[in-house]
């Protein structure tokens, strides 16, 4: 029964939308779980605590639907055309969350909805806002012959900056879409979302995580920490273009790339030609996997109102990829050539745009799951690049090259 996992008392209605009436979306309620009610499994009407979409299945049309909704189940029985009570019959299934791993499992309950907020259980955030900055620290040691000891030390202190500044990025990204996550399935569970974190504890978080950002920031050159901070105004603001323009991801592009331009000044190379070139070539990759990224939810964001690249291009996205594709290796070639790398390099190029070419070719835009398969396939990508770079700068440094 319904009332064994939701209370009615907490479930709201606004008016229907027009577009709220084709497919099937999932909705959650406050208490996060799946209400439905459904007349001879061919039609569902699904409650939340802020709408109700009707979903319709085998060819059936929605006919005279009343132009407010009700604001309980009970009365919802009686007003909804073309349904009676002994028609109608009401089944509730909880959320599942989705699975731990094994150092997720051991954290205290207390710490979990934190660490789920940082994302501490999906890593390839990290990982793809690391890769520029190694790319632009390696081709800096190469260019520079620096120790062995220096980059390394480097490459660790950007590591732990794109870990802590990811889940700083992931924080303002749920602080401002709290309620748009609410209406997304695969969004519902997040910590502000469902409520499981307040947004004055997502804030005091967040001071300390940019505390944390700004001791590593402090750990560069000085002439890196002007060129760090700007990166803030692409962080703080990124969740806002989802509202109002299909290309949020090219403001996701600008911020997740910006360790390749700083790799550079932080070795103590300024080398502006080969910055630009690897900096776009970044922000090319970013627009493909972000968009294949943006798939997995396109049925969602219609209703919930996020806009991104997977509904501006849709069936003409694999089409738009290959082209950032193409974009993307030349400008990394072109950076490659102006920093004078040498054919590991190049290998690690050709390798890549292999791995890439494969990814849009093969991934199914209509199934999520597929989505996040490819999409997280992008982490050996980035490690592709990044292994060609370090391997021509060991040969240098060792006199090999």
């Amino acid at each position: 029964m319904l009332s064994k996992y939701c209370s009615t008392n907490s479930i709201k209605f606004a008016h229907l939308s027009p577009s709220r009436v084709s497919g099937i979306p999932i909705f959650y309620t406050r208490s996060l779980y799946k209400c439905r009610i459904t007349k001879e499994s061919n039609r569902s009407v699904q409650f939340t605590h802020s709408q109700l979409s009707i979903g319709q299945t085998n060819g059936l049309k929605l006919k005279g639907l009343p132009a407010s909704i009700p604001t309980s189940l009970d009365s919802a029985k009686g007003e909804l055309p073309g349904y009676s009570q002994r028609q109608l019959t009401t089944t509730a299934e909880p959320i599942v969350q989705p699975p731990l791993g094994p150092f997720m499992r051991n954290l205290p309950k207390s710490v979990l909805p934190y660490a789920r907020l940082i994302r501490l259980d999906k890593p390839v955030g990290t990982w793809l806002l690391y890769w520029p900055c190694t790319w632009g620290i390696t081709m800096a040691a190469y260019a520079t012959n620096a120790s062995l000891f220096d980059t390394t030390w480097m490459l660790s202190l950007f590591g732990v900056g794109a870990f802590i500044m990811r889940g700083a990025g992931c924080i303002v990204n749920d602080l401002w879409d709290r309620r748009l996550d609410q209406q997304v399935e695969r969004t519902a569970m997040r910590p502000i979302a469902s409520g499981q974190i307040t947004p004055k504890q997502a804030i005091v978080y967040l001071g300390g995580q940019l505390t944390l950002g700004l001791g590593v920031l402090l750990s560069l050159p000085l002439d890196c920490l002007l060129l760090g901070t700007s990166s803030l105004v692409f962080v703080a603001t990124y969740p806002l273009f989802k509202r109002f323009t299909y290309y949020p991801q090219l403001m996701l592009a600008f911020t997740y790339n910006w360790g390749a331009i700083l790799g550079f000044p932080a070795m103590g190379h300024w080398d502006v030609p080969t910055m630009a070139a690897l900096y776009a070539s970044g922000i090319c990759w970013t627009m493909v996997y972000d968009t294949i990224y943006a798939h997995q939810d396109k049925r969602d964001d219609v209703l919930a109102g996020i806009k991104s690249t997977a509904l501006a291009w849709r069936e003409n996205s694999k089409p738009v990829m290959t082209v950032f594709t193409i974009a993307q290796i030349v400008l990394l070639t072109g950076a490659g050539v102006l920093n004078g790398m040498g054919p590991a390099f190049f290998a690690g190029v050709g390798w890549a745009t292999y791995r890439l070419a494969l990814m849009i070719k093969n991934v199914h835009l209509d199934a999520p799951k597929d989505c996040w398969k490819w999409f997280v396939a992008n982490i050996r990508t980035g490690g592709v690049i990044f292994l060609g770079a370090f391997v021509d700068y060991l040969l240098r440094m060792f006199g090999l090259m």
